[in-house]
Formats: C-alpha cells, structure tokens, sequence
C-alpha cells in the first residue's frame, strides 16, 4: 500500500476536525471526522490520522502532502489570547489603532462599542523619524532613542513587536533599521515590519494589519511547529501546507511568518470546493452555504469564480454589524457569516423571546445531546429532536446522542420560560436559524447583484445539508446541490486550490509622469519575493504571474483594479493604461470620464506554481433496485403539515447513478444527513452529487 500517492486535507473546525484522504492512483476519497481538541489542536489532527491508518494501513507513511485549514489564528483575535506585543512607530502615531478611521458604525447609538486594540497604549511606543509620501528621508531615525524604546519594550516583557513607520512603504530604511536593533537586543523575539507585512498606503489599515500579525505570530509559529513535529512522531514525512484566506496555499514557513494571511484559513476551503463544483458543473450562480458547528458562512460563486476582497473585519463587537472590528488589510476570499452553526446555543433574549447564537457550545462540552456536560440547548439538539438526526448513527454510529437529555433541556430553558409547547420550541430553534441565515443570504446575494432565487444553493458542513432545504425555501431557491461526504466535504477544496502567493506595494504616481521603467522594477521586486515565498514549498516548477494595477481618479478615495497582460511593463505606452482603465471601471460603473486624470495607487503580483488537477471518482452503477438503498422509515417534522410525518430514510452509499425518489425523504451518511420535505425530487449523478428539486 505504500506505493500508493495520498493527498490529506485537514480542517480544523470550531466544533470537528475533518478530514479527506485522497488516492491519487485510483481518486478513491476516504473520509474522517473527530471532534476538536481546542486546547492541542494538533491532538485532534494528530489522532483523527491515526484512525485513518488503522482503516487504510500505510497511507501515513505513503501521504505526499498534508492541506491545513484552521481557525486557530482567528480564534486567538476573537478570544484575545495571543502574546503581549508592542508597536513602534512615528511620532505622532501612537493612538492610530484607537483612532481608526474615526467612523461611528452605529451613529445613532450612544452606547455603541469599539473594539478594544491589540496592543495596549503602554507598549505603543514613538521614535523621531519621517519619511516623506515620495520615499526621501525628511528627518532621519534618532538611533539612541530607537534603542531606549526597544529596550523599555523589552522591560515590559513583550514578545512580539510591530513596526509601522509613516510612508515605509515607498521607503523602508527606518523600518529595516529597527528591525536590525530588535534582533541584535534579543534574537529570538517575534518581529514584524509593515514593509514586509503590508506595504500599503493607508495608515490605519497598514498598522491594524501589521499589529495583527505581531500578535498572532508567536502563537502561530508554536503551533505550526508543534504540528510539523506531532506529525513526524507518527511516521509522517511529506510536505506540510497551509490555507490563506485567499483560497491558495502555502508553506509552512511563510505561514508561520504571514500569519495574518491565514485568518479564515479553515471555512475559505469549502468556497474553493463550491467554485470547482460550480466550474464542473457550469451552474453560473452558486450559493456556497458551509454551516458546521460553531458559525455558518457563505459566498456568492458567480460564473465559476468566488471574489477575493482587500479587506475584512476580526472581532467584531457587534457580529453582524460592519464597522465594528478591528480591520484587516489581506486579500481574502469573500465570505460572509450569515448564522449560527449546529452547536449555537439557545436562550430567551432581554427582550423575551427567543434567541439562537451567537454564542455556541464548541466542541467541549458541545450541545446537550452529545452527553458531555453540555447544559444548554443548541441547534443540533433541536434536529435531533425533530427526527432530522439519527441518534444512533451520529458519525457513523460512534457517537450516540442523547434524545432525552436533549428534550428536558428544551423543555425546561425554552418551552417553560416562554410558555409555549415543547414542539414549538423545537421547532423555533431550527427554524430561526434558517430565518436569520436567509436574511443574511438575501443581503449577501443582492450586494453581489445576484438574484435568491436563481441561485443554486450548495450545503457543506455536517449542519449545512440538515438546514439546506429549508433555507433554500426562504430564499425561494429552487435547486440545491449536495456534494458526496459533505459533512467533509469543505476539507476537498484543499486540493483545488493553487499554490499561489498575492503580494501587493503602494507607489502612488500620476499616469502622466510615470516612468515606465521604475514601475517595471516594481513589479519585477514584487515577483522575486512571489518566487522567494513559493520556493521553500517543494521542488522549484515553472512559477507564472499575473500583474494588475489599483488605479483611480486623481482625487477619488476607492480605487478600482486593472488586470495586465503578461508583458513588460515598460512597453506599454501611457494610452495603453489609460484606455485598459476607462474599459474596465466603465463596465462596473457604467461610464467613464476620459478628461479626469488618473494616477496609480497598488501594484500587484499573483505568483503562482502550475495546477494540479482534481478528478472526481464516479460511483458504481451497479444492478440494485432502489428500495435496497432504503433504511426504514421515521417520524420527523414537516414545516408544511406543521406536524410530524413519516419520512422515508436512505443510506447514500447505496444510492446510484440516475436514481430519483421523492421526498419526504431523510438521506444519512457518515458525517451529515439531508432533510427534503415533500415538494423535493432527489436524483443521483454519476459523481454520486445529490441534485434536490424544490417545486
């Protein structure tokens, strides 16, 4: 068996840790889920592949490559458990984290909060310097006081600090100087520079980000090196990588020192799964919908291809509400958190009435029905109690659910308090949440001018098939697309993502006086450092970039992108530019105005080593009839009959291709189940996708 190529992904969830296991010789996927260790991540990753080789002797040895996704990172933000860092920068620049953009996001509410920056006022500390917005020094660095600033850090007991320094980004001696002193004071503390972290223009951006990765980036070195060492302890010896934010993937070493840009590491995966399926199967609206069991998130496909924005929010004080967190300036994919996950906890508001999330159970003690200490009523133990939920083959059978515990606890926190019936309150639990996530999906698609209702919904997640149906009702949807193991399935998108890198610098010049051949030498600079961060990956191959501009009109405050051609920049002439802008920002906006003078704002480099390419293994077709792939039957809820009906219950792995039934129908395997109501048709692909119909 060892001869065998292996390809893991691995998930790391707030509640499960999923995991895919792909045959490269064959394209036979195995799959496997175990809950989260959140005090040793890498214990959870580190057993859950150890039950995989007692399936499969020898694939630990045989694994080529391991593909993390995690929320560690993002969790040690939320959480605010990551190490006691400092920030060094300009004069008169001490309080930019608190100042922000100085923008209420709530400006009617008196009482709205901010929230709390990651480097207290103590360890932000200011040294004499200026560099001026074209790059030449104004007023050189005062080394003595660097020295007494690094040194009163260090007598704090930083250890990590930032430095941001006004306009390094056209200029980042000042920065490479204290950077140099850090190191030379004491060698082993963390240090992170705007320059290599952000080179950006916008201050605020460019120091909330830079701060950010400072404060994560001991926590996230320790945990990578934990991992890469509990991995070879069991024998593994192939290559380690990692998830960015932006759907592409990357070492461990340049992980470990960008740790800013693995934020949303973990629920990015299930979008890259729903832009390959939306690309297999040319749907051009794909509603990606993950829902696990801490959060569910989504992202609007569209036409193959999911967006990657600038920038995005960690924290936030009010979860749903822009404005309210600490801003990140990385290019992510763009997802939206539209709900809770299986885990979120119910309770009566302040204002009476029922309440699901934010707040959630996690995987320890998890929802009351997982028998282990959970006291609070969640989601999960609602569609257990609806019948959607198998108490006896949750995971497969390995974890049995207790139905009464769920009950008592619903009866007692819920229904009583509010004085309605125990099925009313059952029912409120699951049916709020499919309110909430399809009001957010509503936002979320017009925003990208989408439309609900032509959107194919797809459902990752081990919560996310149990809620599809009744979320694409709200929506008014009337397809939905359930990928085989889709309790896992976010964890296959590891290996559809590229190896890639985005780099990004500021050089704001007006196309007027641009000189051509520096802006070459900038795109040149940005292209060595893509090849410098993808070499340390694996063996080198042929490494591609593609290039693009931020430009906009002299004067305006948003910027719009130019995608280039792969040419030198210096042959182009200045109409070339200005003719490939007006051509783009006229298609978003729908004019332009060719009298306005333009400038440029960003340079940017995709760095990118070649594909590899994913085949889909197609499922047996066999001679079964199709009442083989029956279970039985069971009560379960129906939100038409407003009661419970019998459902017809099936074993997915004994579906086959061009089978159709309809529902009410209950679809089970391992790691998630499928609930359609009666107006859905099921029918099996070749793939073994389940395509569900809603009349």
């Amino acid at each position: 068996m060892t001869d065998r190529i292996y390809r893991l992904g691995c998930d790391i969830g707030g509640t499960f840790t999923d995991f895919v296991l792909l045959d490269e010789t064959t394209g036979a996927i195995r799959t496997n889920k175990c809950l989260t260790t959140p005090r040793d991540p890498a214990e959870a990753v580190r057993s859950g592949i150890k039950e995989l080789e007692t399936r499969i002797p020898g694939c630990i040895k045989g694994m080529e490559e391991i593909i993390h996704g995690t929320t560690l990172v993002i969790n040690a933000i939320i959480e605010r458990k990551g190490a006691r860092t400092g920030l060094i920068t300009s004069k008169g620049f001490r309080d930019v984290l608190e100042l922000g953009r100085e923008i209420r996001y709530a400006p009617y509410d008196i009482f709205a909060e901010f929230p709390q920056p990651l480097i207290s006022r103590e360890l932000r500390q200011e040294v004499e310097e200026r560099i001026r917005s074209d790059g030449s020094i104004l007023k050189p660095l005062n080394m003595d006081e660097a020295r007494r600033v690094i040194k009163n850090l260090l007598d704090k007991g930083v250890e990590s600090i930032a430095v941001c320094l006004l306009n390094s980004f056209e200029n980042p001696e000042h920065e490479y100087r204290i950077k140099k002193m850090i190191q030379e004071e004491a060698p082993d503390l963390f240090v992170s520079i705007s320059y290599e972290v952000l080179p950006q223009i916008r201050e605020y951006e460019r120091t909330s980000t830079t701060a950010t990765n400072a404060y994560v980036k001991p926590l996230t070195g320790r945990y990578l090196a934990g991992l890469e060492k509990s991995l070879n302890s069991i024998g593994f010896s192939g290559n380690l990588f990692i998830m960015l934010s932006s759907g592409s993937i990357t070492s461990v070493a340049t992980a470990a020192e960008f740790p800013v840009r693995i934020i949303e590491s973990g629920p990015t995966a299930a979008v890259i799964s729903g832009q390959f399926y939306s690309r297999l199967f040319n749907i051009p609206d794909m509603f990606c919908f993950d829902m696990g069991g801490t959060t569910a998130k989504s992202c609007l496909i569209q036409r193959g291809t999911a967006g990657v924005v600038p920038q995005f929010e960690v924290g936030r004080v009010q979860r749903f509400m822009k404005g309210s967190g600490l801003t990140i300036q990385v290019p992510v994919v763009d997802l939206m958190e539209i709900g809770a996950g299986g885990g979120s906890t119910a309770k009566i508001s302040k204002m009476g009435t029922l309440q699901v999330g934010p707040e959630s159970s996690g995987a320890d003690p998890g929802p009351i029905c997982y028998g282990r200490g959970g006291t609070a009523p969640c989601v999960t133990d609602a569609d257990l109690l609806l019948g959607y939920l198998d108490a006896d083959y949750f995971l497969g059978g390995e974890m049995r659910l207790d139905k009464e515990g769920a009950r008592q606890g619903i009866e007692e926190q819920i229904a009583g308090p509010l004085g309605i019936s125990y099925l009313q309150a059952v029912w409120g639990i699951h049916d709020l949440i499919n309110e909430t996530m399809a009001g957010a999906a509503k936002t979320h698609i017009a925003e990208k001018g989408g439309n609900p209702e032509v959107v194919t919904v797809t459902a990752f997640g081990g919560a996310g098939p149990v809620h599809a149906y009744g979320l694409a009702k709200k929506l008014g949807a009337g397809k939905v697309l359930i990928p085989p193991n889709a309790g896992v399935a976010s964890a296959l998108g590891f290996f559809t993502a590229p190896r890639a890198f985005d780099l990004v610098r500021s050089h704001k010049v007006p196309l007027s006086s641009v000189d051509l051949a520096e802006a070459e030498a900038v795109f040149q600079d940005l292209e060595r450092q893509g090849v410098k961060n993808l070499k340390a990956e694996e063996k080198p191959r042929d490494i591609s970039f593609e290039r693009s501009l931020d430009m906009r009109f002299i004067g305006q405050d948003s910027e719009t992108n130019v995608p280039l051609p792969q040419q030198p920049f210096d042959g182009y002439q200045q109409t070339d530019i200005r003719n490939r802008f007006d051509r783009v920002y006229k298609e978003l906006f729908g004019r332009t105005y060719p009298e306005a003078p333009v400038e440029f704002v960003n340079f940017r480099v995709r760095a990118h080593l070649p594909k590899r390419p994913l085949q889909l293994q197609k499922i047996a077709t066999g001679t079964r009839e199709p009442a083989e792939a029956v279970k039985g039957t069971r009560p379960a809820y129906s939100a038409l009959a407003r009661d419970f009906i019998t459902y017809t219950v099936y074993d997915r792995y004994m579906l086959f291709p061009g089978m159709r039934f309809q529902g009410p129908a209950i679809i089970e395997e391992r790691e998630s189940t499928l609930v359609a109501g009666e107006d859905a048709r099921i029918s099996v692909d070749e793939y073994g996708f389940l395509w569900m119909e809603i009349m």
